[in-house]
């Protein structure tokens, strides 16, 4: 009896679904590589993001706290693979191809600025005479055209999927009943012209895995930092659906269990509880498409990976009590300020005065239109790390104190 199992499925892990990405029909790269066995070209993807300078400065970008206030919060690096743990396992589940997911987990955030959301909020409007800025379209930017690694081309050279994942994570950028593009960053509109992505469809299950598992691990972790930093207690979260009931779960089966070992415990727990029903959900709405592609799954007119309304409200309503009680919190809110005012008063130094610049980027400078600048100053401030771009204001600038 022959095999339905790719060569491919055989050689790179375990059976996929028929709806899953297979490396054996990847769509390539826009520069075409001899693939590189045993690794499969999403493997391949994978180790290039973690090789990649990116990757590593993500050590030191805030996910909420900024660096100095303690060794043990999560970074934006030590989120990046807590989310690719998840999707791996959610995607080993489902039958999905976990190399993609991972791939996708880990470079989700490399666009992302110094000191936060705060960080992408000074530099977009710095940037709104000059095309705005966006850390998925920055992300892409750095994939494709900023890291600087190879000899044959600019950027990591990732698969087609991979790149269609991180633009469309988050679902089509162009809805067919509306055909709109204004919306859509200058970076990803010119890569998909050169390279189309499909921006009106559906990214692959994959990527809506490692969509909804950085969902899931930002909310349970941020609970986790928030308690762990004293901006709220555990009392505090018992209103909360979901989150208060197992926190009671946990004291209830553990009386006197110490505070700590209580924490992790109880975000274990939710952990569990949100993969457990988005695994339920999007299994019942796999079967429902009756997909036997990925193409399928990109066609569909919604995502097959999803939380049921039941936990999407649930969801909703611990980003609700995060956003009151954690990121606008005095002290969070404090270092958000100064974390604006580093990123803009680095941009209006730096894009009237580009010699100011490390000499590879005001080598770069050299000649371009003001737009331009102001474009090669955003990468430059985009890649800073939170460290750096307070060493950098203190340098050129002075020193802002911080609590």
């Amino acid at each position: 009896m022959a095999s339905n199992v790719s060569s491919s499925q055989r050689q790179y892990g375990p059976r996929l679904a028929p709806y899953a990405c297979d490396p054996a029909k990847s769509r390539g790269r826009l520069y075409p590589e001899t693939e590189s066995p045993p690794r499969s070209c999403y493997q391949r993807d994978r180790d290039r993001v973690i090789h990649s300078a990116a990757f590593r400065r993500l050590k030191h970008k805030t996910q909420v706290f900024v660096y100095h206030e303690g060794d043990h919060y999560r970074t934006r690096l030590t989120h990046s693979i807590e989310v690719s743990q998840i999707a791996r396992s959610i995607s080993r589940a489902l039958g999905l191809n976990e190399d993609l997911a991972e791939a996708l987990a880990l470079g989700h955030d490399l666009g992302h600025t110094p000191f936060g959301h705060c960080g992408e909020d000074a530099l977009d409007a710095a940037m709104r005479d000059y095309g705005g800025f966006d850390h998925n379209a920055q992300t892409l930017r750095i994939l494709t055209h900023l890291e600087h690694r190879y000899a044959a081309f600019d950027g990591l050279n990732l698969t087609w999927e991979t790149l269609e994942g991180v633009v469309k994570h988050n679902g089509p950028l162009i809805r067919m009943d509306e055909g709109a593009r204004g919306t859509i960053p200058e970076a990803i509109l010119e890569f998909d012209a050169e390279y189309p992505l499909d921006l009106s469809t559906w990214a692959s299950a994959e990527a809506q895995v490692a969509s909804l598992s950085d969902d899931i691990a930002y909310n349970n972790h941020d609970i986790d930092d928030g308690l762990r930093a004293g901006l709220f207690e555990i009392e505090d979260l018992t209103p909360v659906p979901l989150a208060g009931p197992v926190f009671a779960a946990v004291a209830e089966r553990y009386p006197g269990l110490d505070r700590s070992r209580s924490i992790h415990e109880s975000v274990r727990r939710l952990i569990n509880a949100m993969v457990s029903d988005l695994l339920a959900e999007s299994r019942t709405r796999i079967e429902a498409s009756g997909a036997r592609s990925p193409d399928e799954i990109r066609h569909r007119n919604q995502p097959v990976i999803a939380f049921s309304a039941a936990m999407t409200e649930n969801d909703r309503a611990l980003k609700r009590f995060l956003f009151t009680r954690m990121y606008r919190h005095d002290r969070v809110k404090a270092m958000t300020e100064v974390g604006r005012r580093v990123v803009r008063d680095l941009f209006d130094l730096y894009l009237p005065h580009p010699e100011r610049l490390p000499e590879e980027w005001r080598d770069e400078a050299a000649g371009r239109s003001k737009r331009e600048t102001a474009r090669l100053v955003c990468d430059y401030i985009a890649g800073m790390t939170d460290r750096y771009a307070l060493d950098e204001h203190s340098r050129l600038i002075g020193g802002i104190e911080i609590a």
